[in-house]
């Protein structure tokens, strides 16, 4: 069972950039694609965007121009950069694998978009 581990989080100004990560236990290869989701307060858990094995990727439209998704296979990890932040951007950022029959998720790491 590959685990998943989220870092990168942290406090950052309107305007300003993160780059998340997710460092997999295991070959990230296996999986057909692999995700970024985001839980706001109050709010449903929504897609941010994926990437599959071959490094297509989607957006949902609200985080097109604005984020990025990219995959090193060799270390067995997913990246989110995230320029432009809002203050609406504030979340708990978790990366998905679709291993099992509900999924795989990390912990969840914080973001927070604040002046």
């Amino acid at each position: 069972q590959v685990q998943l581990v989220e870092s990168g989080g942290g406090l950052v100004q309107p305007g300003g950039s993160l780059r998340l990560s997710c460092a997999a236990s295991g070959n990230i290869l296996g999986f057909n694609y692999m995700a970024w989701y985001r839980q706001a307060p109050g709010k449903q858990r929504e897609l941010v965007a994926l990437i599959t094995r071959g490094g297509i990727t989607n957006y949902a439209d609200s985080f097109k121009g604005r984020f990025t998704i990219s995959r090193d296979n060799a270390k067995n990890t997913v990246y989110l950069q995230m320029n432009s932040l809002k203050p609406e951007d504030t979340a708990v950022y978790y990366c998905y694998l679709p291993q099992g029959p509900g999924g795989t998720w990390g912990q969840g790491t914080q973001v927070t978009v604040s002046s």
